[in-house]
């Protein structure tokens, strides 16, 4: 028997299985990942060092979206079942995908068909604009901003380049999202067919009268205050993310997981990008945020729906992130929209 002195803390055990002590207690009721000592005064649970591995293959599948009911089965297999069972389930998986395919195909073809003639305004706004762009702990700065009254953008790279977000952001302000992919290609070097070593996110808005045109690649954030109230316009193209909209996730189990930030869409060739136009009005706020933000502030709205000037609430968006920690490069702008 295992003796309480090697056992770990549900703290320690949190932070190497990259789960949170509330998804290990949720995961203990259910059965799935039960602590090997539990104090009977004070409840607190304690594992073992061997238990990593089941936590960290209940984490997986639980970013494949399998419901724990199903992970339950899984986890009790021996490795060729287990394998054969997450087989099975992902032939589900897109068989299932490939019917909602032709859905779509059929909604939007219905949808598209009962547009009706969209009413343009001559209104023109002027925008008053703030921003912030730091390092944060990283020994490099692989973030990149546009700050100009005509295009608000953020950019965040990865891999091995320091300079292909600003250089996604500048073929952009150019030629908008395809002379972005192509101003980039040449200088994203490949480890591995289809595996970038180098990259970026990007997330544009072209202002443009009283509407915002927004191109979003990746996991920065549009966000809009009207009448006090902070939205998010944006959705973010992680893996996490999707699952977390389809309720297969909780939100504390996509906090934590060890994979929050895999992208699912960079900016590559083939790229499909998120393009949508937004109706503005006289007082709306835009905000844009890299991942270095809002990934470490869990509540944006009492610093975004602040009455301020928008290079005030830059200032204190970032400072809330050094207060946590800055792990990553973060970079936020704030647009105030007016009437010219």
């Amino acid at each position: 028997m295992t003796r309480p002195h090697v056992l770990m803390t549900i703290g320690d055990f949190a932070r190497d299985s990259g789960l949170t002590p509330k998804a290990l207690r949720l995961y203990d009721d259910l059965g799935l990942l039960v602590p090997v000592q539990v104090d009977l005064h004070s409840g607190y649970r304690r594992y073992a060092r061997s238990q990593l591995g089941r936590a960290r293959l209940v984490a997986t599948l639980r970013l494949l979206g399998m419901p724990l009911a199903r992970i339950r089965q899984v986890v009790d297999l021996a490795p060729a079942a287990a394998a054969q069972e997450v087989a099975a389930y992902w032939s589900q998986v897109e068989a299932d995908t490939a019917t909602r395919r032709d859905i779509v195909t059929t909604l939007v073809h219905q949808l598209r068909n009962e547009e009706h003639p969209m009413t343009t305004t001559t209104q023109s706004l002027h925008a008053e604009i703030g921003s912030s762009h730091c390092r944060g702990r990283r020994e490099r700065q692989q973030d990149a901003l546009v700050a100009t009254p005509a295009l608000v953008a953020v950019a965040d790279g990865f891999g091995d380049r320091d300079d292909v977000a600003a250089a996604a952001l500048a073929a952009f302000a150019v030629g908008g999202l395809d002379e972005a992919v192509s101003g980039i290609a040449a200088d994203v070097s490949t480890a591995l067919p289809d595996q970038p070593s180098s990259g970026t996110t990007l997330t544009a808005v072209v202002l443009d009268g009283a509407t915002a045109r927004i191109t979003h690649v990746g996991d920065a954030r549009v966000w809009l205050v009207r009448d006090r109230e902070l939205r998010q316009v944006t959705h973010d193209h992680t893996v996490v993310a999707a699952l977390l909209e389809a309720g297969q996730l909780t939100s504390d189990e996509a906090r934590s997981h060890e994979h929050r930030n895999l992208l699912n869409r960079a900016l590559t060739p083939g790229v499909v990008a998120d393009e949508t136009a937004l109706d503005l009005r006289p007082g709306d706020r835009l905000a844009l945020t890299t991942d270095g933000v809002h990934a470490h502030l869990d509540d944006l709205a009492p610093l975004l729906t602040r009455t301020a000037a928008p290079q005030d609430v830059a200032d204190a968006v970032a400072a809330a992130v050094t207060e946590a920690g800055e792990p990553d490069n973060h970079t936020i702008v704030v647009v105030d929209l007016a009437p010219r």
